[in-house]
């Protein structure tokens, strides 16, 4: 009787482990498949709506808001043989990391979001890449230009992370061949933003492309208002141009304080210098020989039938000309529909498939074809301001 007992219990006892195991294989296979959609496609939107970049969160807000509306409008996006809406869910990260990771677990398992555009900032979506991964939900972040965004420490792609915007090295190698070749600047002063990865990111590779002479390297902090000792001393050296990445709040006083000055050489810089606000910190007149790459130019994009309607409609909406930060986010969320028709399926994990097979998708910002590191294949600007208006654009491939 008691062997009978223990072998009984023995038995139960395996039929319970097995169970387990089962239990643990239906959760682990469960949570590998990420989000689905319910009535309608929920995309999620973790942006800087607050704190020091709320200036650039608002504009995607726009752009997001633009794109959303559009394709409801037309009856949603095509999910096998129906049609779904789209719902937004937004939310502030505040221009924190910290917050960014939370607003992510939020998003995708709270809100049940199937895919997130956003962060804007490459330290916030950096942030947020841990519980998107966990929910397998992918996000493209409109403005995030590190180019290690999308990388694992490993060098291996990160699934579930794209961008619609190009990556640093791009622009900075951009931006040196523009100098040596179009500007014809044999000697360069250098003034780096370096409270960020930003701007420390586009000077070295700016330095290890550019073949002429680097006189002078200097630094600045986000916030910064006074660059008049630094410009006093370029002032004494012989320089061709000016080499400034950063952001248009503090680059827009360099240019006032450099023309003020005295100094007229061309000063280039970076995709965070194309606002209108940079003229307007600048003043108009100073706002001369002053050039920028960007990945969406108004006069470029005046040929382009996505581009010409999608300013048609934001100037009708907002009453004002759409910024480069609005177009990339609007493709950001039109990448997410094409993604969903080509899978057929608004799964969470299908649309990052579908991303990362995206091919000569016809957006406002040109044609994009995603990389086998999440990154797109896409034009370079450079647009050149005179007077505070962009005067002329060169087209770099």
């Amino acid at each position: 009787m008691k062997k009978w007992e223990k072998q009984t219990m023995k038995i139960a006892a395996l039929g319970a482990m097995a169970l387990t195991l089962a239990g643990c294989a239906t959760a682990k296979s469960s949570s590998s498949q990420g989000n689905n959609p319910g009535k309608t496609i929920k995309i999620g939107v973790n942006m800087e709506l607050s704190g020091s970049a709320a200036g650039y969160g608002e504009q995607q807000k726009q752009g997001i808001q633009l794109a959303v509306k559009k394709i409801n409008k037309s009856g949603g996006i095509k999910v096998g043989g129906t049609k779904k809406k789209t719902q937004l869910v937004i939310r502030d990260n505040k221009t924190s990391n910290t917050t960014a990771a939370s607003v992510a677990a939020q998003l995708v398992n709270n809100d049940k979001v199937v895919a997130v555009v956003g962060p804007a900032t490459t330290s916030a979506g950096t942030a947020a890449i841990p519980n998107m991964t966990k929910a397998a939900v992918p996000s493209v972040s409109p403005s995030a230009t590190d180019p290690d965004y999308t990388l694992q420490k490993s060098g291996k792609v990160q699934k579930y992370i794209f961008r619609a915007c190009y990556q640093n090295n791009f622009q900075g190698a951009t931006a040196a061949t523009f100098v040596t070749k179009n500007l014809k600047a044999k000697r360069v002063a250098i003034l780096t933003d370096n409270s960020s990865d930003y701007g420390t990111g586009l000077t070295k590779v700016f330095k290890k492309q550019y073949r002429g002479t680097v006189v002078s390297s200097q630094t600045f902090q986000e916030g910064d208002k006074d660059f008049n000792a630094i410009l006093t001393a370029l002032k004494h050296k012989k320089i061709d141009a000016i080499y400034a990445p950063g952001y248009y709040s503090e680059i827009g006083l360099i240019v006032k304080q450099a023309r003020q000055a005295g100094i007229k050489a061309p000063i280039v810089g970076s995709d965070g210098m194309a606002d209108a606000k940079l003229a307007q910190i600048a003043g108009k007149s100073n706002a001369t020989n002053v050039y920028y790459t960007t990945p969406f130019s108004t006069k470029a994009s005046a040929t382009n039938k996505v581009a010409s309607k999608f300013m048609s409609a934001y100037k009708a909406k907002y009453g004002s000309t759409a910024p480069t930060f609005s177009a990339l986010a609007y493709d950001s969320v039109y990448m997410i529909k094409a993604a969903i028709e080509k899978e057929g399926s608004a799964n969470s994990v299908k649309i990052a498939d579908g991303l990362a097979k995206l091919k000569n998708f016809k957006g406002v910002t040109g044609t994009t074809t995603i990389d086998k590191q999440h990154n797109p294949e896409k034009t370079i600007s450079i647009e050149q301001l005179t007077n505070g208006v962009v005067s002329k654009v060169y087209n770099v491939k």
